[in-house]
Parts: C-alpha cells; structure tokens; sequence
C-alpha cells in the first residue's frame, strides 16, 4: 500500500516530523514495516539517563508521592525544568489572564442559612449541657431554641435553590464524599432528633428525651462544622487554604452563638441574674469566641497571597466588624456582670452578630478570591508542586 504520494508510512512520518532539538536528532524511530526499530547509542557504552536496574527507576515516576524519594533524588532540577519546558517555557506568563475558574452565585440566604444551623447545633449543645446539672427548665428552652433555628434552614435552601423541587432533590441519594449532601441529610436527622426530644419532654418520657438530646447534639457536631467543610473543599483559594481552620472556625461560632441565643431565652424567661446556667452560657460563649478569634488571626497569617481577598471589598468591611464585635463582647463580659441588668445581655447579642458577620464575610470572600487570578494560579502551581 502506498502512502504520502506514494511514499511508505515510515518515510511518510520520518520526512514530516524530522527534527532536532538541543542538538538532538528526536525524528521519530518508526523502523521499517515488518521489521524491528533501529537505534544506536550516541555514545557507545553510555548508560540512559535516570535508568536504574532491577525497577528501582519506578520512584521517578509522577505515579508515586511522598512514598518514594522522587524529590530528593531530581538530579540538578531536571524533572523541574522539563515540566517547565513542557509548559511553554522556562519563564512563568508574566501576566495571569481569568477568569480561571467561576465565582459562587451565592446570594444572603446561604450565609443566613449557616448563621442559623450554627445556632441549632450550639444550643443543642447546650441542652445537652442542662441534661447533664440536671436543670430540665434550661434544657427544656435550649432544644426549642435548637429545633427553631434548624427549622429555619429548610426554608432557607428553597429560597437559594429557587425551587422546592430540588431541595427534595437533594434526599434522593446519599453522597458520603459530598459535604453538601451530607450536611442536607445532617440537618434533616438533627431536626428529626431534635423534634423528637422537644415531644418527648412534653410527654413526661425523660429517658427518651435524654437519648434524643444526645443523638440532636452529635448531629449538631457535624451541622455546625460541615458549612466550614463545604467551603474548603472547593478551589477558591482563600477557602481552600484555610482547609483545615474552616471547619474548627465554624463549630467555634456555632457553640457560641447556640450558647448566647440560649443564654438570652433563659434570661428572658426570669432566671435571675446569678444562675449558674446563665454563668455556664457566659463562660461557654467567651471561650467558644476567644477560640475562634485565636484560630483566625493564626489563619490569616498563612494564607499568603490568598489573604488579599479577605482585605477587599464586602469581606473587608464583614470580617474587621465581626472582630471588632468578638473583642467587644469579651472585654464587656466582667463588666456586664457588675454593670445594670440590660448591660449583662449585650455581649451575648455581639456573638451573635459577630457569628453572623463571620459567616457573611466568609462567604463573600469566596467571590472575592475566585476573581483574584494571581491567587488561583498560585494555588494550582503550590498543588503541583505538591504532587
């Protein structure tokens, strides 16, 4: 058969991908039809470059990580400067050109969403609190405070979702490596538990409520966490470095927040000023925030060029207020307990408002950081590298 005008394959591929390169002749050794590829060393005896015998040579390969030696063995940085030449060159574009990657189209109902289900999982925490001193009467308002703020959530989605349909949607099978889809499942087993519980207190059957306000508080675990998870497991930078602070930032905030909504029902429902639950709440909401404040600025530290977004625009206006309103409740914590009445509850409204300005700001940082293109790029390089 003939081919290239009636040229044979082999001549045909040879004469159009003849070539050299760095003073190499890389033309193709496609040999001759039926017959074996020839090929001669260029300089007789010499071994091949990065060969090692019985497989050793396998650690080269992309294949494996941190198991083998692949990092430390590179010799002179050649496994580098080809990766770089294979991608155009040896010097980076001096200029990153997006977008790279697209921005959420979240809108106030998401970070509204992760307020409330922050507050659902803290006071489920703090029911949990009362079963244990045994004050029934805080327990009692605790768990209505949790079913009200999970109630809340459903809702919520369907308002960011546009349409009831694909909040059912979302029940009809079970991701486990999907923190969206779990965190859904979450919320309805807590809301579950949690009704559960507030019925069976209402019933009198105080070992069933006992076992459903520790199952609602172990789903709480996990209701007040994921939101965090959801955000990091995503390739926005700001939230995809801050992978393993997100998580612990959120549940700080959650038990906070759930303990001073709490605190503020059982206040207002006449407990007098020196209850040891109020006291327990107040303590609870000081080191929950103090935590968080501490894992932030620790943070923001290593986030390198990622931190850029949390300094601009909506995000760097939410997040100074939301410190701004944690520093000002602690300092106000000793004093509200000598100052008027009303004064005693104001640091509890500052958690509040400050978890609600963290989970505002953090969702918006998302937006922020997927536009920094300088950001994305780094981190897909920083990922590379780390292969």
């Amino acid at each position: 058969m003939s081919h290239g005008g009636g040229r044979a394959p082999e001549a045909a591929i040879r004469a159009r991908e003849s070539r050299v390169v760095d003073g190499r002749d890389v033309t193709p050794a496609v040999g001759t039809r039926g017959e074996a590829g020839g090929w001669r060393r260029a300089i007789n005896g010499a071994r091949v470059g990065g060969f090692k015998p019985r497989f050793e040579d396998g650690r080269w390969s992309f294949l494996y990580r941190r198991d083998t030696r692949y990092a430390a063995d590179a010799p002179d940085g050649q496994v580098a400067a080809a990766a770089r030449r294979m991608r155009g060159g040896e010097d980076l574009p001096p200029e990153v050109r997006g977008p790279v990657i697209r921005p959420n189209v979240w809108t106030w109902e998401v970070p509204v969403y992760f307020w409330f289900g922050g507050i659902a999982s803290g006071a489920a925490f703090a029911a949990l609190g009362c079963e244990a001193v045994a004050d029934e009467r805080s327990a009692r308002l605790a768990r209505f405070v949790a079913v009200g703020a999970a109630g809340c959530g459903g809702p919520l989605l369907i308002m960011d979702l546009g349409r009831p349909e694909r909040f059912l949607h979302m029940f009809r099978i079970f991701k486990t490596r999907s923190p969206m889809s779990t965190g859904a499942w979450c919320l309805m087993a807590f809301s579950n538990c949690g009704g559960a519980a507030v019925l069976a207190d209402l019933l009198g059957w105080r070992r069933p409520r006992r076992a459903l306000t520790a199952a609602t508080a172990g789903f709480g675990t996990y209701l007040g966490s994921y939101t965090g998870v959801l955000l990091a497991s995503t390739a926005v930078p700001s939230w995809n470095r801050s992978r393993g602070f997100l998580g612990p930032l959120f549940i700080c905030t959650a038990a906070a927040s759930g303990a001073a909504a709490t605190r503020l029902a059982v206040s207002a429902t006449g407990a007098p000023r020196d209850h040891p639950t109020r006291d327990g709440l107040a303590a609870l909401e000081s080191v929950a925030m103090a935590a968080e404040l501490a894992l932030s600025l620790v943070n923001e530290r290593r986030l390198g060029i990622a931190r850029r977004a949390l300094e601009e625009g909506r995000p760097g206006r939410l997040l100074p207020l939301a410190r701004a309103l944690t520093v000002a409740g602690l300092a106000l914590r000793g004093v509200a307990r000598r100052g008027p009445r009303p004064l005693d509850q104001v640091p509890s409204v500052a958690f509040l408002a400050a978890a609600l300005a963290y989970r505002l700001g953090w969702v918006a940082v998302g937006r922020t950081s997927a536009l920094d293109h300088e950001a994305v790029a780094a981190l897909a390089r920083d990922s590379e590298q780390a292969l």
